[in-house]
């Protein structure tokens, strides 16, 4: 019980951080929209529509990646702001274990980065996409589980690093290479065989492909999904499960 409380506390002190500070709404969900309606738009001219999918239907499964991959792991920068303001070590003295921390961070970044994903994922009737309420819950259900994956790795990076600036700047080398190796932006059949191979480990390939599979159409030919929808589930499952214990253990072993 006294595990489960630490949970909810640190979910709770993060969601109330996160709706204090409304410019960081604003531009978690501005980004993933400027993406689709500019760079979006002005790609669907030059990439023709393959199997009744426009370009940028084909890539709101990706900007919804994007939602989860920048909000999720960017969660775990709170993780050193907590170190520079001496708020970790109050919480390292707490009467629960590490791994309780890992979790509850997680946790939070899944909740932010799944209700943030739920508000774009609401404009997909603008794109001419029809994805039903069964559909709807189960994109959700993948954001939330990459989610937890995404924000387990952030906690991973951020247990070895104590100032904010050297943890941006590893950020920059993570976040983009995952994001446009992950088929967010192209099919991963069509990448060349160098890609393909970064894309296939990377966790965030694998959620973008089974929200492809519950919103695109099934007859949509290389514009759709490139992998069995069984193995993207396993694939989000297993990196969730690996990445959490591995943050717990670091975590234990840095904190």
């Amino acid at each position: 019980m006294i595990e489960a409380n630490a949970v909810y506390v640190i979910i709770a002190r993060e969601f109330k951080k996160f709706i204090r500070e409304k410019t960081r709404l604003v531009s978690t969900i501005a980004r993933p929209l400027v993406w689709l309606f500019l760079v979006g738009g002005g790609m669907s001219r030059l990439v023709p529509a393959g199997g009744g999918v426009s370009y940028m239907q084909f890539i709101f499964p990706g900007i919804l990646g994007m939602t989860i991959l920048f909000s999720s792991i960017f969660s775990s920068i709170s993780i050193i702001w907590d170190k520079e303001f001496g708020f970790m070590k109050e919480i390292l003295v707490a009467p629960i274990s590490r791994f309780s921390i890992v979790v509850g961070k997680a946790m939070s970044g899944m909740v932010l980065s799944t209700l943030q994903a739920g508000i774009i994922l609401a404009f997909f009737p603008v794109l001419g996409l029809k994805i039903g309420l069964a559909a709807v819950i189960g994109i959700l259900l993948v954001s939330a589980v990459l989610a937890f994956a995404i924000s387990s790795l952030g906690i991973v990076l951020a247990s070895f690093y104590d100032s904010y600036e050297s943890f941006s700047v590893i950020m920059n080398f993570i976040v983009m290479p995952m994001f446009f190796l992950s088929g967010a932006m192209y099919p991963v059949k069509l990448m060349p065989p160098v890609l393909r191979f970064f894309t296939r480990v990377n966790p965030l390939t694998y959620g973008i492909d089974a929200i492809k599979h519950l919103s695109l159409p099934a007859a949509a030919g290389t514009m759709g999904a490139d992998f069995p929808l069984l193995l993207d589930l396993s694939v989000i499952v297993a990196a969730s499960i690996v990445l959490v214990t591995i943050g717990g253990k670091s975590f234990e072993r840095k904190g």
